[in-house]
């Protein structure tokens, strides 16, 4: 397959993947995981993350809390710091590669093969970075609807809902499969530049004007 804009399409690709990765890097800090709206006292909100927690005073603001221990995080939370870390770091390690491997990029235009694996390389981490940011904020929703729904919890008792960084997270994860994705798409493609024909025609009528000129008595 033949692409006449894959230089577009390459940077369109890596366009995506840094949105992805800077919303991916914001919903690893955002501390609103989960809310907590407490119908006792309606002016405050309560919020989770996994680094801290969160209390929301509609005259006082915001004030916030680090947790004190990584081991009395619940289990999602726990894991969901791990692969967020994860997932931050190989979007940043993708982002690299990929920059080295695009087709404007003048670092190693002799080694187009290399650039090819840079890119591919690129892509595949895009990928990872995408799932591994899914999974965790897929996992917190999946068990935040649990216990909203769960028959054993008296219903006086508050319930945790989704916070702002899940939606956040599952549009960053998005990014980064279409950025990776699309930066994989150029790799099987065929580039043509729009002057090369132009250079043909041109070569082509000259040689033409040669013809004739040998042709005249």
């Amino acid at each position: 397959m033949a692409l006449v804009y894959r230089p577009t399409m390459q940077l369109s690709g890596l366009l995506f993947s840094l949105v992805g990765w800077v919303l991916s890097c914001l919903t690893t800090y955002l501390p609103q995981w989960k809310n907590l709206n407490l119908e006792l006292n309606e002016l405050e909100i309560w919020t989770m993350g996994l680094w801290q927690a969160c209390v929301v005073q509609e005259e006082g603001g915001m004030q916030c809390k680090d947790f004190d221990s990584f081991l009395a995080l619940p289990p999602e939370l726990r894991i969901s710091r791990i692969l967020m870390v994860f997932s931050n770091g190989s979007g940043l390690l993708g982002l690299l590669l990929s920059g080295f491997g695009l087709d404007c990029s003048r670092v190693g235009e002799r080694q187009q093969e290399q650039k090819k694996r840079l890119l591919l390389f690129g892509g595949m981490l895009f990928w990872i970075s995408g799932i591994t940011a899914i999974v965790p904020v897929s996992w917190v929703a999946h068990s935040t609807v649990q216990e909203f729904w769960d028959e054993n919890i008296p219903d006086i008792v508050p319930r945790w809902d989704f916070g702002e960084a899940l939606f956040v997270g599952w549009f960053a994860g998005f990014c980064l499969i279409l950025g990776g994705s699309l930066l994989n798409c150029t790799i099987c493609s065929t580039e043509v530049h729009p002057s090369a024909g132009h250079y043909a025609a041109a070569e082509r009528q000259d040689r033409c004007q040669h013809l004739e000129t040998e042709t005249r008595p």
